[in-house]
């Protein structure tokens, strides 16, 4: 699938989030992601996001939460929010109504972008090829709706020394 543009919301009635995807060639599809699909989901993107060569080398947390901070800085000032989603005329290939999220994968691609595999319990998915500007764009769209969502959940990256206290993690200052 080739991504235009993802567009994520709460939905009061269903207590569940439904994200669409836009491809180029006018497709879209729904999915619906509940309160656990989330919660499973979120590590693997963290993981994702921790895993950039330049980051998973570094020895020191610190330096790796730094790291991961300016690398979310840079691919969230390369990325587009303010454009409308544009769901007008688009064909539905999986079926009129979002498909329930009940299975997950991740993976690397042969061009190493990340893969993020969306399943229903049966059936067809979709498999979303993750560069960082997709992939902390993701990061960011599911934050922002999960904060308005009433669910009772935060969605942080480990980035900064917030991060380190937040987790009890003793600092070295020079």
């Amino acid at each position: 699938m080739n991504l235009e543009q993802i567009r994520i919301d709460f939905v009061a009635e269903q207590d569940r989030l439904v994200m669409r995807l836009a491809s180029g060639d006018r497709s879209e599809i729904l999915l619906w992601l509940t309160r656990r699909c989330v919660k499973l989901m979120w590590p693997l993107l963290v993981k994702m996001a921790e895993s950039a060569p330049v980051i998973a080398q570094q020895p020191l947390p610190e330096a790796r939460q730094a790291l991961l901070g300016m690398e979310r800085e840079s691919a969230l000032s390369k990325a587009n929010f303010s454009k409308p989603y544009d769901a007008a005329g688009r064909e539905r290939p999986l079926g009129a109504e979002p498909i329930v999220v009940a299975r997950i994968n991740t993976g690397r691609n042969p061009e190493g972008k990340h893969v993020l595999v969306m399943l229903p319990q049966q059936g067809q998915g979709v498999t979303l090829a993750l560069d960082d500007v997709l992939l902390h764009g993701l990061c960011k769209l599911l934050q922002d709706v999960v904060g308005k969502s009433e669910w009772d959940m935060v969605l942080t990256l480990p980035t900064g020394p917030v991060a380190a206290a937040a987790e009890g993690t003793p600092r070295v200052l020079n």
